[in-house]
């Protein structure tokens, strides 16, 4: 595992320059700390002028000015002292980007959860990974202590991961595509990320991942200090909140949870449903919400005009929607609210948690998820002989995941035993803008085939609901609902059907 925070010089391409014009190494090594403390010094500066400019006398140049005239130190100081008492937005100034290598799955999904983030991460679908390696941990019995066959049980997981990776070389030469070979992969495969947040959100992920139960697996405590060593240098006025934090050893929602209702084995349903809606006539709401927002006139009497608009103009409501879903900010969609459940593979589950602007909930990965309820790729499926092996693969793979747990290891060690074709449920709130813009993307041909699955399921579960006759309209892939795709040269050609559909009308 490594991390490096990406600084706003490039300090290779600065030491290149410097070598030639600066002969002397050591002088050329001072000017390239020298540099180093003027970032550091910069983001604290920046922090900061936050922190005054709610309070200090004089214009946002002043304050800046200011601030810039402070030692590090001081300003360090300062806004420790005000983060302190609360005002932890300050830190949001500060911007992070983070290159992450050479970590796994565990790790990707528990920071892509994270709404206040963004990332980029190499695509399973697009990219080999037979050869990037995985995690290798320690193993732990349940009271955190190393077992004394660690060496034993590490060896019997290399061999049984490398079969693993194996199994999915194999797939690939028997034309499955990268896709859905995929879902072999065990979740100790090695994922790069670049990651982006603000200080604030860095301190939240590190109390998260070192003061939590999050701690308790290993690979995410490591991935915790690290930063933290990261923000002790280049953010050190997180760095007070962090330390002042106590370790929660248990969830104590979770510890009730579990004295009161036994676990039981269950097997996820591959199926998407709508749970909730906040309204009981989606059309209604957006588009009064719409007429209120012009004309600052209340509910009843935006009702009342609607109503009237509506009896004079047959065409209102579905041109009304068009123009805020295509030609406005469509700020009105987000006055609905739809609560969704769906069974996804691990294999897809980050097409969905990506999209950041919607609440959703997927299950930790302790208690361990049921790896025997997982999904079989239609390629797969269709093809007797892959199939069989498919399927006697994730039987011997649980084999192997009791047999270690026989052996005491804890489960947060075993997380690992976890394949890309598991099956989790997860649950999702949606506003109305957010779901046009993932249906947008998903039910799109070009989407990966389980989440196109997921999100025409999510359309028809919106077309059973009353008063949305025309608010479905506007959901789909941009062919379908704008006669535009944006596809290029992969463009799968329904464009052109729906062009002339239009054309037509």
């Amino acid at each position: 595992m490594e991390i490096k925070l990406l600084g706003a010089l490039d300090y290779k391409k600065v030491e290149k320059v410097l070598e030639e014009k600066i002969s002397n190494q050591e002088e050329r090594q001072n000017i390239l700390e020298e540099l180093k403390q003027i970032e550091i010094a910069r983001r604290s500066e920046i922090v900061a002028a936050a922190g005054r400019l709610s309070r200090a006398a004089g214009t946002v140049m002043d304050i800046v000015g200011l601030s810039e005239n402070k030692t590090i130190e001081q300003n360090i100081n300062f806004a420790n002292r005000v983060i302190g008492m609360g005002h932890s937005s300050i830190s949001d100034h500060d911007y992070c980007v983070f290159a992450i290598k050479d970590v796994s799955p565990i790790v990707e999904q528990t920071i892509i959860e994270e709404r206040f983030a963004s990332f980029t991460i190499k695509s399973r679908r697009e990219a080999d990974f037979s050869k990037v390696g995985y995690y290798i941990p320690d193993f732990y019995d349940k009271e955190g202590n190393i077992l004394p066959n660690n060496d034993q049980l590490k060896q019997m997981y290399k061999e049984h991961m490398q079969a693993l990776f194996d199994t999915y070389d194999m797939l690939k030469e028997k034309g499955i595509p990268m896709e859905d070979a995929r879902f072999v992969l065990p979740y100790c495969y090695h994922s790069n990320i670049l990651m982006g947040m603000d200080a604030h959100a860095v301190k939240d992920l590190i109390i998260k991942l070192t003061k939590t139960k999050y701690k308790n697996i290993s690979e995410l405590k490591e991935f915790g200090e690290k930063l933290y060593a990261i923000a002790k240098e280049q953010m050190p006025y997180i760095i007070p909140e962090i330390d002042k934090v106590s370790i929660k050893e248990k969830d104590s929602a979770e510890e009730y949870i579990t004295s009161c209702i036994p676990q039981e084995k269950i097997f996820i349903e591959d199926k998407t449903r709508l749970l909730s809606v906040n309204s009981d006539n989606i059309d209604e709401t957006i588009l009064v919400s719409a007429i209120m927002r012009r004309y600052n006139y209340d509910k009843a009497k935006a009702k009342k005009v609607y109503e009237t608009a509506c009896e004079l103009n047959s065409n209102f409501k579905q041109e009304l929607m068009r123009k805020i879903a295509f030609e406005s900010d469509g700020l009105e969609l987000g006055q609905v609210n739809f609560q969704f459940e769906t069974g996804l593979s691990l294999a897809i589950l980050t097409h969905l948690t990506r999209h950041r602007t919607h609440n959703i909930i997927t299950p930790d990965f302790v208690p361990n998820l049921n790896i025997e309820n997982y999904k079989t790729p239609p390629t797969i499926a269709k093809n007797e002989e892959l199939s069989s092996m498919y399927h006697n693969l994730f039987a011997y793979n649980k084999e192997v995941y009791d047999a270690f747990k026989e052996q005491g290891v804890r489960e947060e060690d075993l997380i690992y035993f976890t394949l890309s074709g598991t099956l989790a449920n997860a649950i999702t709130n949606m506003d109305g803008k957010t779901l046009k813009h993932i249906l947008s993307l998903r039910e799109c041909t070009k989407a990966q085939w389980e989440t196109r699955q997921m999100a025409n399921a999510m359309h028809e579960e919106i077309k059973k609901v009353p008063g949305t006759e025309v608010f479905e309209t506007i959901l789909g892939p941009t062919c379908a609902t704008q006669g535009i795709c944006n596809e290029g040269k992969e463009c799968c050609g329904k464009v052109y059907i729906y062009q002339k559909r239009d054309n037509n009308q």
